[in-house]
């Protein structure tokens, strides 16, 4: 069954490169229940608004089997938050998830599959800067993108906590299907 493994918010803001100065993706797991509100995850932020956050993104999540894949790929342990993702989950997949597609997580706290993840210069230099380089193209090729999801109901998640999926348009296209990232 479909369940959450870690729910991640940011251990602290770094210095970056980029035009905002810092970043927020130094995400780190927490322990116990944290509160879900419509904008995330309670004691989470996003420090480029623009590109990241919001109602349509308040959570990313991204697959324990996508994070293999790259345990490999890299010849690291990617711990959990290491994506910058909010929700790392196992049994589930979530670069086949549709647009619109819903999840009940823990019983309480539902969201809505909104978007894929678009890999950035930001998440490039977090995964190595130089040592990486074309790591945006290559994240791109792999199409283990993970995706962003709107919060439609709020309240307490953690670790352990099972998801289901309560709702799955027929006719919606996956997050990968509208993912027009570098080839």
């Amino acid at each position: 069954m479909p369940h959450l493994l870690a729910v991640c918010v940011v251990h602290q803001l770094r210095p970056d490169a980029g035009a905002v100065g810092v970043t927020a993706i130094d995400k780190q797991p927490v322990s116990g229940p944290v509160r879900v509100g419509a904008y995330g995850v309670y004691a989470d932020v996003q420090a480029d608004r623009k590109r990241h956050g919001g109602l349509d993104k308040a959570l990313y999540a991204y697959g324990q089997d996508d994070a293999r894949f790259w345990e490999g790929e890299l010849g690291r342990e990617l711990p959990a938050g290491w994506f910058g993702e909010n929700l790392r989950v196992a049994g589930l997949d979530v670069n086949d998830a549709r647009v619109g597609e819903r999840w009940r997580i823990g019983g309480a706290v539902e969201v809505e599959v909104t978007m894929p993840r678009t890999p950035c210069q930001t998440f490039a230099r977090w995964v190595g800067g130089d040592d990486e380089r074309g790591w945006v193209r290559r994240f791109s090729r792999a199409r283990r993108l993970g995706a962003y999801l709107r919060v439609t109901a709020t309240g307490r998640i953690a670790a352990g906590d099972a998801i289901e999926v309560v709702h799955r348009p027929a006719d919606a296209p996956t997050v990968l299907d509208i993912y027009r990232g570098p080839a």
